[in-house]
């Protein structure tokens, strides 16, 4: 990449006086804060300042708290830092700060599916739906700290679900309906939440998809559970005959009418459990606080996203994706939330195309794959809808690749701000991304984002300038998780983050900036698989694999494909006596796809003689990553127990 990438859009009048950022940026002024005669002197501002910047956030974004903060940050080095102490406020509360001040009539939210009909609610409607949902999981004793799960859809249900768990103070995770059983286990079964609540199935490209057996699989299964709120999205699937199993709309009927409740908690107060990617062993568990989401949130979707009042947001996400979460907290921002459920391919790609048009979707968001998929199908969208609504398309999941971006000008609309953005479940949140003040450059993402001290090191901890680097961030920020699920003495949180580098945060990415303040990401420097802008983790598939009789080991890595995605490679190796049939190979797709979800499913499965191991007995997934990507044999034979097995694979990959 050279500082030389054409520049696809400029701000303009608009973006340059009007947008969000601009407001912000002329408000500091105001308050004395300093004079930013461009966005690079605002960000060079806002981590210089961290004190003064988060605070002129909470002010500026007008956080609704009942106790003001006593300090804005304690404990500035990482890990530990503490945000807003002694301050009492609501996750849930804010997000719906629009519906609570009057603004009851307009729409909050719009739900497009396969599996029914459209649903649209203003935001009285919304609200009180959260406030009924509310009444009865504090009948079946939900409350401060209790978790609830999900296992549902990105429909007005997940959306109701989460406000009502985080207005009481209890604790939101879900998890997308296509996830097989033993996937859902491996989280939900660590954080043992007192309620479910559950779809009993889905209509995705076409198809009808019962869940009834997996729910009670669920209810038999997970510890802790006391109840499954059963959402009955897909016609004909009816709930066990079981008292454990409650009525969504039943719910819903019992207490309309009732008011919300918003409990007052400190800044740190968990709201969402995440989950890492599951890469060696079980998804690590990652706790998110309510003022590190609200405050990042605000950031990135009101300034970074100038999202506002009257604005329509639609993001193509899953529930088990953290780009839902991001979405969910667009009401912030007072804009209505369109949502899709369904495939994107059918029936055919201008699926959503067709939906932005329809809906008058003003900010959309997609993966790279999506994007990429169009450009190959040699889709045209601007010239066969009227897209003259949209003004900004986000990516992410993947690099977007500068092909992408010539199309998304070409062929999509040349007055839009094209936000290639990246971060991470580790965050919920975005350490680059888009900003209404810059250029577009392509193949470019525009900025680090306000707050985040993010630079390129090298392997020994030094400033890597313009060259790729290790993705690090040099001070605290409020979006790092709060702690780990069950990691009382933290110990797990600082392995994850900050072994690498003592007292700096290492994201997992490579990343380059530019000359301009832009920035590449190269993708993952570690084992993480990554197909269609998913992150998946390799134990979710040696969970299936390897109890299977006929297999005796296996190993997964990610093969990079020329258009910018990553295609999941199985190696296998037999068990004596067997033979990698075409029968074999189908039993172990349909495991993967059934046990774990589509995503997981391997696009090319291999018999090798043996899989690499350290001397201390761990599959070692990097070096064969590598060869992959075409960087050689470059492990550290020594310690491999069997440094032969890399010259096999590749023997046996062509490579």
């Amino acid at each position: 990449m050279t500082t030389e990438a054409a520049i696809l859009w400029q701000p303009g009048e608009r973006e340059r006086t009007r947008s969000a950022m601009a407001r912000y940026r002329d408000w500091l002024e105001a308050q004395g804060y300093g004079s930013f005669g461009d966005y690079q002197a605002l960000h060079r501002w806002s981590i210089s300042h961290p004190e003064d910047f988060w605070a002129s956030l909470w002010t500026y974004t007008g956080v609704i708290a009942s106790r003001p903060w006593e300090a804005v940050m304690t404990h500035p080095e990482m890990p530990g830092t503490r945000w807003f102490t002694g301050a009492r406020l609501n996750f849930a509360e804010n997000l719906l700060r629009h519906a609570l001040q009057g603004e009851t009539t307009e729409q909050a939210v719009v739900e497009i599916t396969e599996s029914r009909e459209p649903v649209r609610l203003d935001r009285a409607t919304l609200l009180g739906q959260v406030a009924a949902l509310q009444a009865g999981l504090r009948e079946l004793g939900v409350t401060a700290g209790d978790r609830v799960a999900a296992v549902v859809g990105n429909t007005h249900e997940a959306l109701v679900g989460m406000l009502a768990t985080t207005g009481l103070g209890a604790i939101w995770s879900s998890a997308s309906p296509d996830f097989g059983v033993e996937a859902i286990l491996d989280r939900f079964g660590q954080i043992e939440p007192k309620v479910l609540l559950a779809a009993n199935g889905y209509r995705y490209n076409g198809k009808a998809f019962d869940r009834s057996e997996a729910n009670r699989i669920l209810a038999d299964r997970l510890p802790g559970l006391e109840r499954v709120i059963h959402i009955p999205l897909l016609p004909g699937a009816e709930p066990p005959g079981d008292d454990r199993f409650l009525s969504w709309p039943e719910i819903l009927k019992a207490h309309a009418g009732a008011s919300p409740v918003f409990e007052q908690l400190p800044p740190d107060h968990p709201v969402y459990i995440l989950y890492s990617s599951g890469t060696t062993g079980l998804p690590k568990c990652i706790v998110h606080g309510a003022a590190g989401m609200l405050l990042n949130h605000s950031k990135e979707l009101l300034l970074h996203a100038d999202i506002g009042p009257g604005d329509r947001f639609m993001y193509f996400t899953t529930t088990g994706w953290m780009m839902w979460n991001w979405l969910a907290s667009g009401l912030l921002t007072g804009a209505c939330l369109v949502l899709f459920d369904g495939s994107p391919g059918y029936p055919d790609l201008d699926r959503l195309w067709d939906l932005l048009e329809q809906e008058r979707v003003t900010h959309f968001g997609t993966s790279a794959k999506y994007l990429g998929q169009c450009r190959k199908q040699d889709l045209e969208p601007g010239r066969g809808h009227d897209l003259s609504s949209l003004r900004a398309v986000f990516s992410t999941g993947s690099p977007l690749l500068p092909e992408d971006f010539d199309w998304v000008y070409q062929q999509v609309g040349q007055d839009l701000m094209l936000s290639s953005i990246s971060g991470g479940t580790d965050i919920c949140g975005c350490f680059v991304g888009g900003c209404p003040l810059l250029p577009v450059r392509r193949g470019e993402i525009q900025c680090p984002m306000l707050g985040v001290d993010v630079r390129a090191y090298t392997p020994d901890g030094q400033d890597a300038g313009q060259e790729r680097g290790e993705l690090v961030c040099l001070q605290p920020f409020p979006a790092m998780p709060v702690s780990f699920w069950n990691d009382p003495d933290g110990s797990r949180y600082r392995k994850a983050y900050f072994s690498t580098f003592d007292g700096v945060w290492a994201h997992g990415d490579f990343i380059q900036f530019t000359a301009h303040g832009g920035a590449v990401i190269h993708g993952r420097s570690d084992a993480t698989l990554n197909p269609g802008g998913v992150r998946i983790g390799t134990a979710e598939i040696y969970r299936q694999v390897e109890t299977v009789a006929e297999i005796a080991d296996s190993l997964v890595v990610g093969r990079p494909h020329p258009d910018g995605d990553v295609e999941v490679v199985l190696l296998v190796v037999l068990s004596p006596g067997e033979a990698l049939t075409p029968e074999l190979v189908q039993t172990l797709r349909t495991r993967i796809r059934t046990k774990a979800s589509p995503r997981h499913v391997p696009a090319q499965i291999v018999d090798v003689p043996q899989i690499p191991y350290t001397r201390s007995g761990k599959k070692v997934e990097l070096a064969v990553a590598r060869m992959l990507q075409g960087q050689g044999r470059q492990e550290n034979r020594d310690a491999l127990a069997n440094p032969e097995s890399l010259d096999q694979i590749a023997s046996a990959l062509g490579i």
